[in-house]
């Protein structure tokens, strides 16, 4: 992390404005540097998004059965951030004194302080509607309810930073979304033991409201850093996510001491089905993944554009379900395997269209280049 925060300092926002994608095909080694950060980043959110859920069901399916204390716990492991942190402000401060440099670009500006608060908020809102419906319904059904996220985060995009949408990206959406949608035709049919019609209800809701307002969230994110009047590095980038789950916590930290969830954790752990050492073995790897996850798509929402981020996290829904099946043996309905399908069909579809714009972009510059090298 460290050998790459020179290369991030000259890195643009690739996903804010059209302007930014016209820079990355004039100018071939940046493109090359952003897409490699990119691929890294995505790699992050490969491992957030399949381990969060399944260590946070995990958590439900043994004995735990505290809401709050599992929402505070998404964003309650930011500490592991600020050892990296604080090697990474040495190195700048190194670097400055060598450069003779007197001020210090270390510490983000305080618009995007102030945007990552305000973000936090809402973010911990989201936590605590997934948490709840994650306790109601299996990870399968959750995951894909999620992939709704991409419908509400195209349209704010549209909406927020004026995304332009071609025909490739629009079919993406809509088959996307419409795989989501199938699992609310026969949603009895994957209803856990001992969860009644109702709490299922509720989960589903919960569940889906959450995706809506992390479809809003992404746009927000975007237009912050597009906003940053400085360029965006790797330490300014962990700053907003630790003040970003600080203030998630200072909401959710409210229903914990309300609740008196910490209180309980002891009397839990005790009780927990697979012993005392692994719920809290638990409860650190779901801090963890959570941490994990999050930086990745900051990365990703930096790196190319909030859409993109929905869609990615829209395709590892497959693999989000085979890992429930596997570990879980939850159901693996027909239903579900149509709405893998949609996804993956989707997915496929937005990549094609970006193929073709690249192509584009390609054919009409090329010859551009070639006058001008002959001149």
């Amino acid at each position: 992390m460290a050998t790459s925060e020179m290369n991030l300092e000259t890195l643009e926002n690739l996903g804010a404005t059209e302007n930014c994608k016209s820079k990355l095909h004039t100018e071939p080694p940046t493109k090359h540097k952003n897409w490699l950060l990119t691929c890294i980043n995505c790699a992050i959110v490969f491992c957030g998004v399949i381990g969060s859920p399944l260590l946070l069901r995990l958590y439900f399916l043994h004995g735990g059965d505290r809401k709050w204390l599992s929402s505070w716990i998404q964003t309650a492991g930011f500490p592991v951030l600020i050892l990296p942190l604080i090697f990474l402000y040495i190195r700048s401060e190194l670097f400055a004194s060598r450069n003779n440099d007197h001020v210090s670009s270390f510490f983000m500006e305080q618009k995007l302080f102030l945007s990552s608060a305000a973000i936090g908020f809402l973010y911990g809102v989201v936590n605590f509607m997934y948490a709840l419906g994650l306790s109601y319904i299996p990870v399968s059904t959750s995951s894909i309810l999620c992939a709704t996220q991409l419908c509400f985060s195209a349209f704010f995009a549209w909406l927020i930073v004026k995304q332009k949408f071609t025909a490739f990206i629009i079919n993406a959406i809509v088959i996307m979304t419409l795989g989501s949608v199938l699992l609310g035709i026969n949603s009895n049919g994957d209803r856990p033991v001992g969860v009644s019609k109702a709490q299922y209800l509720i989960g589903f809701v919960m569940t889906l409201g959450s995706a809506a307002l992390s479809g809003l969230i992404m746009p927000m994110i975007e237009i912050a850093f597009s906003k940053a009047t400085r360029s965006i590095t790797y330490s300014s980038l962990l700053q907003f996510q630790i003040t970003l789950a600080i203030s998630a916590n200072a909401l959710n930290i409210i229903g914990v001491l309300i609740n008196k969830d910490f209180q309980a954790i002891h009397r839990e752990a005790n009780e927990y089905e697979l012993g005392k050492t692994k719920y809290y073995i638990i409860l650190f790897f779901t801090a963890f993944t959570f941490q994990l996850m999050t930086m990745g798509v900051l990365g990703v929402i930096l790196y190319t554009s909030a859409l993109f981020n929905g869609i990615f996290t829209s395709v590892l829904i497959p693999f989000t379900q085979v890992a429930a099946v596997i570990f879980y043996h939850e159901k693996f309905t027909g239903l579900k395997g149509m709405a893998l399908a949609l996804c993956l069909w989707g997915f496929c579809s937005y990549f094609y269209g970006e193929y073709k714009m690249l192509q584009k972009v390609v054919d009409r510059e090329t010859p551009e280049k070639y006058y001008k090298a002959k001149k």
